[in-house]
């Protein structure tokens, strides 16, 4: 490929300085497609299972708020490829992405996409709205269609504080893009019908932060009981999950310390009641 310097003066001025295109991918399409991930190619045969998968992500709303977690395992077939694998990605200051399926393809996706948005940032010297970025991550998504029907599926869990309404929104997503925006709390993933069904039990409108991500962690570890996939936290290496909370003071990532106090305060309490708390009937 010509350097830049090959060019005509004119023709780079128009291609880098007034693209009037705020969208990277489409940038990039229309000078390099080459540099992207080719997503319409035919594969022989499906690879599904040969390759790693992520698999269990869960989101809840909080005051003023949301929070992501995600389990640590990878899984191919019924191999464990990964222990330690991370599925949950700031995409910006009030934005984060979680992946479940063909795990190379979502932590790609989920890094074009951080590109995506701070290029639309610099190029139009503002932030997407909530519903402009969760329509962006659709674009994407509907991109690797062709890749999803050879078994390379990738399905994200977006979520974001709306600074409009001070509160968190959260935004699920099929293989054709989507997005289906979720109230109060969504779970993606082989383990989510389990982590939906906890997290139906467990939370609690106004809860604060702190409470959240506990509620996540439980909605983790009830997932992994009952999904083989699914990694619970591994005590002995340490590894645990990953908790990240946006608020109005933006995107913060919990760190191994406090995930692993939420951690040590809940298997305290599974020792009494394996199962899990019990939410009241009346």
């Amino acid at each position: 490929m010509a350097s830049h310097r090959d060019l005509p003066a004119g023709l780079v001025d128009r291609l880098f300085h007034n693209s009037g295109n705020s969208s990277f991918t489409e940038f990039v399409s229309s000078y390099a497609p080459d540099l992207l991930p080719v997503r319409d190619e035919v594969l022989a045969t499906p690879i599904g299972d040969q390759v790693p998968h992520a698999t269990t992500i869960v989101a809840a709303t909080f005051a003023g708020g949301v929070a992501m977690a995600g389990d640590r395992r990878a899984t191919s077939g019924n191999m464990i490829s990964q222990r330690d694998v991370q599925k949950v990605f700031r995409t910006d200051d009030y934005s984060v992405m979680g992946i479940a399926g063909t795990a190379s393809t979502g932590i790609e996706m989920a890094r074009l996409y951080r590109v995506e948005l701070e290029h639309y940032e610099k190029m139009e010297g503002r932030t997407l709205s909530v519903n402009g970025k969760a329509n962006r991550l659709a674009t994407m998504i509907r991109g690797n269609l062709g890749m999803a029907m050879q078994g390379l599926v990738v399905v994200p869990l977006f979520a974001a504080y709306d600074p409009d309404d001070d509160e968190g929104r959260i935004f699920s997503y099929d293989v054709a893009g989507g997005p289906y925006e979720r109230e109060r709390f969504d779970a993606i993933g082989s383990g989510s019908i389990f982590a939906r069904g906890s997290l139906k039990k467990l939370y609690r409108d106004g809860a604060g932060a702190d409470d959240t991500a506990i509620t996540l962690i439980q909605a983790l570890y009830d997932a992994a009981d009952d999904d083989s996939a699914t990694g619970g936290p591994d005590v002995t290496r340490k590894i645990w999950p990953i908790v990240s909370l946006i608020d109005a003071d933006g995107f913060r990532r919990l760190t191994d310390e406090e995930v692993s106090g939420y951690v040590e305060q809940m298997l305290e309490a599974r020792m009494i009641a394996p199962d899990g708390p019990i939410a009241p009937l009346r």
